[in-house]
C-alpha cells in the first residue's frame, strides 16, 4: 500500500491536472490557435469532430449559366414567338438535373446597325420572371441586308455578363440566328477573337442555325467548333411544338394560390422590388400561353425555381428553413397586415401558410410527373431538330462535365425536387 504522502500527492494530481488547461488560459499561456493561412482554409491543430449541435454549412449548388444570343430581325419572328413559349419548358427540364442546380439565364437580342437597336441585354439572373418579361417585349423586325451584327452580339455575350467563376459551374452561350455576321465593320471584334476569349474564360459557345441562308452554316459551325460547343440546324421558325396537357389548368390555379401565400418582408426598397416581382408573376399568369403557365408552375416548386418564386426576401420560407429568426425581424419590415400583432399570431400565420404550401407542392409534384409523361410521348413523335430539343440535347452533354445528370428530353423527365417540398 502506498505511503500516506504518496496517497496525498495522487489525490492532488487528480484534482489539479484537469484544471491545467484553464489555468494556462487564465494566465495567457494557452496553446496557440490553429495557424490561419491567408489563401486557404484554417490549418488543423488536431483532428477533431465538428462541435455537436452545430448544423453543417450547406454546400452551394452547382450553377448553370445560359445566355441566349437571339437574332431579332424580321425573318426570326417564328423562332422568337416559339422561344417565348418554350423558355419555361427548357428551364423546367434543366431543373430536373441531379444534383439540383442553380439556373441563371441571360439574353442578348441583336439586330444590325441602323435598326432601332444593335443589342439589348438581360443580365444573368435566377429570376426567370424578369427574363420572360423581357423576352415578351421582343418583336422580330428590322434587318434588310442579309448580314447582321453577330460579331458585336457574340463579343458582348462573352464579356458583358457576370459569369459564375466556380469550378462546379457550366457557362453556356447559345447563338441563334439565320444570317452571317457583317465582316466589314472596321471597329468590330471578329467572332474568332470572341471564341478565343470565351475559351480562356471557360465559356462554351453553341450555335443554332435557323433556316438555310447561304453563308451562315459554315460560320456557325466554325464558331461552335472554336467555342468548344455544338452546332445544330433547325427550321426557320424553330420547329417548336406547343404541347398542351389535361393538367395545365389545375397547375395554373395552384400556382396562383401559391403566389397568394407568399409573405414579403424587408425595408422599403426590398418591399417595392418584391411588389414589382409579384406584378410580373401576375402578368405572366394572365397573358402567357396555358402550357407556358403550367411549365412555370412546375418550375416554381423545384429547388432551381426557388429564386424565381421567392425573390429577395420571403418570410415563410426564411423562417421555416431557419435562415432568419422571426424575433429578429423588425416590425417595420413586416407587411402591414402583420405589424403590431403578437409574435405568436404571426408565427401561426407562417405555419398555416407553410402547411398549405406543402400541400400545393405535393399536388404540383404529382401533376408534373403526369404532365411530363404525357409530353414525353408527344415529343417522341415530334421532329428532333426543334430549337428546344437541340438546346436540351447539347445541355445534357455539357453539364455532365461537372457531374450533373440531365434526362433525355424525349424520355419521361424525373420530377425536379424542392428543398422545402415532399
Amino acid at each position: 500500500m502506498p505511503s500516506r504522502p504518496l496517497r496525498v500527492l495522487h489525490a492532488l494530481a487528480i484534482v489539479i491536472l484537469p484544471l491545467l488547461p484553464l489555468t494556462l488560459a487564465w494566465s495567457g499561456t494557452s496553446p496557440p490557435p490553429p495557424a490561419r493561412s491567408t489563401d486557404g482554409p484554417v490549418a488543423p491543430h488536431a483532428e477533431a469532430a465538428p462541435e455537436a449541435g452545430l448544423p453543417e454549412t450547406p454546400s452551394a449548388p452547382p450553377t448553370i449559366d445560359v445566355v441566349f444570343v437571339l437574332d431579332t430581325t424580321g425573318s426570326m419572328s417564328g423562332l422568337i414567338e416559339g422561344a417565348k413559349q418554350k423558355i419555361w419548358s427548357i428551364a423546367n427540364h434543366i431543373a430536373t438535373a441531379h444534383p439540383s442546380p442553380l439556373l441563371r439565364i441571360g439574353l442578348v437580342a441583336y439586330r444590325d446597325r441602323g435598326d432601332a437597336y444593335i443589342t439589348r441585354h438581360t443580365p444573368l439572373t435566377d429570376d426567370l420572371d424578369a427574363v420572360y418579361t423581357d423576352l415578351m417585349t421582343y418583336q422580330a423586325t428590322g434587318g434588310g441586308d442579309t448580314p447582321e451584327s453577330v460579331n458585336q452580339a457574340l463579343h458582348e455575350a462573352v464579356t458583358a455578363f457576370d459569369w459564375t467563376g466556380t469550378p462546379d459551374s457550366v457557362r453556356l452561350i447559345y447563338l441563334v440566328g439565320d444570317a452571317p455576321p457583317h465582316m466589314d465593320y472596321e471597329d468590330d471584334v471578329p467572332y474568332h477573337e470572341s471564341c478565343r476569349l470565351a475559351q480562356s474564360r471557360g465559356v462554351i459557345i453553341n450555335t443554332i442555325q435557323c433556316g438555310s441562308i447561304p453563308g451562315t452554316k459554315d460560320i456557325w459551325m466554325e464558331i461552335a467548333q472554336a467555342g468548344a460547343g455544338a452546332f445544330a440546324a433547325v427550321p426557320q421558325d424553330g420547329g417548336m411544338q406547343a404541347i398542351p396537357t389535361p393538367h395545365d389548368a389545375e397547375l395554373a390555379t395552384l400556382d396562383g394560390e401559391l403566389a397568394s401565400l407568399l409573405i414579403d418582408y424587408g425595408d422599403l426598397p426590398v418591399l417595392e422590388a418584391q411588389q414589382a416581382k409579384r406584378s410580373q408573376g401576375l402578368a405572366i399568369r394572365e397573358r402567357a400561353a396555358p402550357e407556358a403557365v403550367a411549365d412555370r408552375a412546375c418550375y416554381n416548386v423545384t429547388t432551381a425555381g426557388e429564386g424565381n418564386l421567392y425573390g429577395m426576401k420571403e418570410l415563410v420560407s426564411d423562417v421555416t428553413t431557419g435562415r432568419v429568426r422571426l424575433e429578429d425581424v423588425p416590425q417595420a419590415h413586416l407587411p402591414e397586415h402583420l405589424r403590431g400583432r403578437p409574435i405568436v399570431e404571426v408565427r401561426g400565420v407562417i405555419e398555416a401558410n407553410n402547411a398549405r404550401r406543402t400541400e400545393i407542392r405535393e399536388r404540383v409534384t404529382v401533376l408534373a410527373a403526369q404532365r411530363a409523361a404525357f409530353q414525353a410521348a408527344a415529343i417522341r413523335r415530334s421532329p428532333a431538330d426543334s430549337f428546344d430539343r437541340q438546346v436540351l440535347e447539347s445541355l445534357r452533354t455539357q453539364v455532365a462535365a461537372i457531374g450533373l445528370r440531365l434526362s433525355d428530353p424525349g424520355a419521361p423527365a424525373p420530377v425536379a425536387p424542392s428543398s422545402e417540398g415532399p
